[in-house]
């Protein structure tokens, strides 16, 4: 009897098993179509975990007292590394610059020595040194043992240019080197005076090494016009040079002074603005032609 019973609630739990259906139900369908969507997982694995940090830390700094004592680790924190002394520069080593640029230099670091290399900022500390005039190139870095090496290239004059009762130095690209205020503390340069003249070094200092022959003569160029040049020389001489070609022009009167003496002879001007007829005005005040235009037109 009781195997009888037995036998049939089995029977009744298959039956039951039996008509069960096997699909899941409709809200376990509508999750699992949501979770396979890419946004809702991304939303879910990134999104809700960021949230709930921002939370966190946004409830966190809301009170004034834990914001500052965060902002005053950080400042310590950050000390402690600028201040380590792997990091210290305690020594600048300018090399390549006179002792005017030396002081110059040294007088533009921003902080006093021994700093951290965290506060000297060597991108605006070289611009600041390129603008310098004597200075044509200059190379900054920090090496081993906390050393600022400044290593400086300086612009070396060649002429002097003549500005009113200014005097100042120019290098061979007409640049600026610096002002000089006295002629005699550079006796050796040769001087150019004239507007426009600065512009016009390159020429300038081929024509001086064409008047090397009368150099002992030789006074400076003045710029006329910003167009052309008059070569001044001692006893009241000048030498008028065309506005193009001057070097051969000037040349050529050299090669006739070696000859014939002329320059050295009681004349005032040598003019050769034009080629085709070249003249001379003697000291008197009259002109002449036909020796200067013979030969030192040929």
């Amino acid at each position: 009897m009781r195997s009888l019973k037995a036998a049939e609630r089995r029977y009744a739990a298959e039956l039951a098993a039996a008509r069960r259906d096997p699909a899941p139900s409709r809200l376990a369908y509508r999750v699992e179509r949501l979770w396979l969507t890419p946004s809702f997982r991304r939303a879910v694995r990134v999104g809700l975990p960021s949230v709930l940090i921002v939370a966190l830390v946004g409830g966190y700094l809301m009170d004034a007292g834990r914001r500052g004592a965060l902002q005053a680790s950080l400042a310590d924190l950050r000390l402690s590394v600028e201040n380590r002394p792997e990091f210290m520069v305690t020594l600048m080593a300018v090399d390549g610059a006179s002792e005017p640029v030396d002081a110059a230099i040294r007088g533009m670091l921003p902080v006093d020595l021994p700093a951290s290399s965290f506060r000297i900022d060597l991108g605006a500390m070289k611009a600041a040194i390129a603008q310098i005039d004597a200075v044509a190139s200059v190379d900054l870095h920090i090496r081993k043992g906390g050393v600022l090496q400044v290593t400086v290239a300086e612009r070396q004059p060649a002429v002097l240019w003549r500005r009113g009762e200014a005097l100042e130095m120019l290098d061979e690209t007409g640049h600026r080197v610096a002002t000089l205020l006295e002629r005699a503390g550079r006796p050796d340069l040769p001087v150019i005076a004239g507007e426009g003249a600065d512009d016009r070094v390159d020429e300038a200092l081929a024509l001086f090494d064409a008047a090397r022959p009368i150099q002992a003569r030789v006074r400076g160029l003045v710029r006329v016009g910003e167009r052309r040049w008059d070569l001044v020389l001692d006893r009241d001489q000048r030498i008028l040079l065309p506005e193009e070609a001057p070097v051969p022009a000037l040349q050529r009167v050299v090669a006739l002074n070696e000859a014939e003496d002329m320059l050295g002879r009681d004349l005032s001007v040598v003019d050769l603005r034009n080629q085709n007829r070249p003249t001379i005005r003697l000291a008197g005040g009259n002109a002449a032609g036909s020796e200067v235009e013979a030969k030192a037109g040929q």
